[in-house]
């Protein structure tokens, strides 16, 4: 069962692949309303940036009271002749919306700061986003999933310049085991492309 979901999730991911950039590194790697570790997490990430090229990244994220804070870096290789770049960034989320009746969705703020850095051409990114959702389990079934939204506004700096603009994160995270998830996004928008992450929660 385990294997299957992981060749779905990776056909999935493969047939969304487009031109992307997005959060706190400059890749499409959104995130849930809330988190699914107690302590901390670690993660690998795969990404598909603007224009070809692959990412790699390690994500680190610890609980700190109401709110967590997460760490990643790797390195973004282009392809062709151009540089590759060195990703640097942080991200913190907090609850801010729990469901009702009235409102289904919970909700969480997300802050982060990072950018892309190569030798005469770095860029910073500063995203602030909204992510909506809500875990669903299946009847039957020891797999949770939390499919959601984050409309995500991003502040982009580098070379003389900056810009503002808006990208809508669509995602899911799948929880597989009580201490795995798979989890995949994509961003739609002025930003767009996807991201496929394996996660080891504690």
């Amino acid at each position: 069962m385990r294997s299957l979901w992981m060749a779905c999730l990776l056909f999935v991911g493969a047939s969304f692949v487009s031109d992307a950039a997005a959060q706190a590194t400059g890749i499409p790697s959104f995130n849930a309303p809330y988190r699914a570790f107690s302590r901390s997490e670690i993660g690998l990430v795969l990404t598909f940036p603007n224009g070809g090229g692959t990412a790699f990244e390690g994500a680190y994220r610890m609980s700190r009271g109401n709110f967590d804070l997460g760490f990643r870096g790797g390195i973004f290789t282009p392809g062709g002749n151009a540089d590759s770049r060195l990703l640097i960034g942080a991200e913190a989320r907090e609850r801010v919306v729990t469901h009702t009746e009235d409102f289904p969705l919970d909700g969480a703020l997300i802050l982060g700061v990072g950018g892309q850095f190569a030798s005469g051409s770095s860029l910073a990114v500063i995203p602030v986003g909204l992510s909506l959702g809500r875990r669903v389990d299946p009847k039957d079934s020891k797999i949770s999933i939390v499919p959601y939204v984050q409309p995500t506004g991003f502040l982009i700096a580098g070379n003389g310049t900056s810009d503002f603009v808006f990208s809508l994160g669509l995602g899911a995270d799948f929880r597989l085991t009580p201490r795995f998830d798979a989890r995949i996004s994509a961003g739609l928008g002025d930003l767009d492309g996807v991201s496929l992450s394996a996660v080891w929660v504690h």
